[in-house]
């Protein structure tokens, strides 16, 4: 018997006995939990949504009306109260914030990056990632008052007729929240990249700064873009910091028009905490409406995790 028909069996006895077995059923049941889960929240969120569309008990102030797909995806007005739900008063909102976040989160978290992967010591590695990481398990609570105390007092020197509940002041705070996202897995990529890369640099003559930002960035481009679509699906996803930060009063804002970042408006994860958490009834359309505005958050955040792997996967390189 040869050497590979030695190992070949070993191999198939190992993979038979109970104790892998055992091992293998375990893992399997937590991956297929971890699915069932992920299938269960849609098929919530999708039926209840269903029933928000098909409501028959008729609205208030609209007299044996329901509230139809195309009207609840392009109305402008968001009064729960009397029967408007235009789902655009909401996400004007939301993707104001997760924009205006994006601005400040993003340089500062590739930068912070490319210093923690290329300029610091080890010593001084070992001290800031943990400092990043802490900074991550901050209650978001905890950054919505923040955002009250101490940004938006700032902000009122330098603009006088802000709100005191207001976009900006939002976009500020999810800002700092996602830096620590962005920094950590971009700073991961960017180590991945080999030092023979980095080598073949300076060995052309290249300074730091030109390794640093023409050949790691690039390598590392495809895990660097992934933590850019993460720390925006969590931006989207922010809820307490923005519910307290930004206010409650639902408008649609021109994203185009700066003094709409002034303004106190109503993003749609604060939205369904309201609509969850008020003087509904509990089966009224209100409640229902929670869930049509929860499977709109999943649809787009869906699609923005989609374009990252499809993206991440164009441009991943192979070392």
């Amino acid at each position: 018997m040869s050497t590979d028909d030695i190992e070949s069996d070993l191999t198939r006895r190992t993979e038979n006995s109970p104790r892998e077995l055992l091992s293998r059923s375990f893992f399997f049941l937590c991956a297929a939990l971890s699915i069932a889960t992920t299938f269960g929240i849609v098929a919530l969120l999708a039926t209840e949504a269903a029933k928000f569309f098909t409501f028959s008990a008729p609205l208030v102030g609209i007299e044996g009306e329901t509230v139809s797909v195309v009207d609840f995806l392009t109305g402008t007005e968001w009064r729960a109260s009397a029967g408007d739900f235009g789902v655009l008063a909401l996400v004007s909102a939301t993707l104001m914030i997760t924009i205006c976040s994006a601005l400040i989160a993003l340089p500062l978290g590739v930068a912070t990056a490319i210093y923690l992967s290329e300029y610091a010591s080890n010593r001084v590695r070992s001290v800031l990632k943990p400092a990043l990481e802490i900074l991550a398990g901050v209650p978001t609570v905890v950054y919505g008052f923040f955002a009250l105390i101490y940004i938006t007092p700032a902000l009122e020197v330098v603009f006088p007729n802000i709100q005191f509940f207001n976009v900006l002041a939002a976009s500020i705070v999810v800002g700092i929240m996602i830096i620590p996202m962005v920094a950590s897995i971009s700073e991961d990529a960017m180590s991945a990249v080999p030092d023979e890369l980095r080598q073949a640099g300076y060995g052309m003559g290249a300074t730091k700064f030109d390794v640093s930002t023409g050949i790691v960035v690039p390598a590392a481009v495809s895990g660097i873009f992934s933590s850019f679509i993460l720390a925006l699906s969590r931006a989207i996803g922010e809820t307490m910091a923005v519910t307290i930060a930004a206010g409650s009063q639902a408008k649609f804002l021109n994203p185009l028009n700066p003094t709409s970042y002034l303004e106190g408006a109503l993003p749609m994860t604060a939205s369904m905490v309201k609509l969850l958490t008020g003087d509904f009834a509990g089966g009224g359309i209100e409640y229902r409406a929670a869930f049509a505005v929860g499977l709109t958050l999943f649809a787009i955040t869906l699609i923005m995790n989609i374009a990252s792997d499809f993206i991440a996967a164009r441009y991943r390189e192979e070392y």
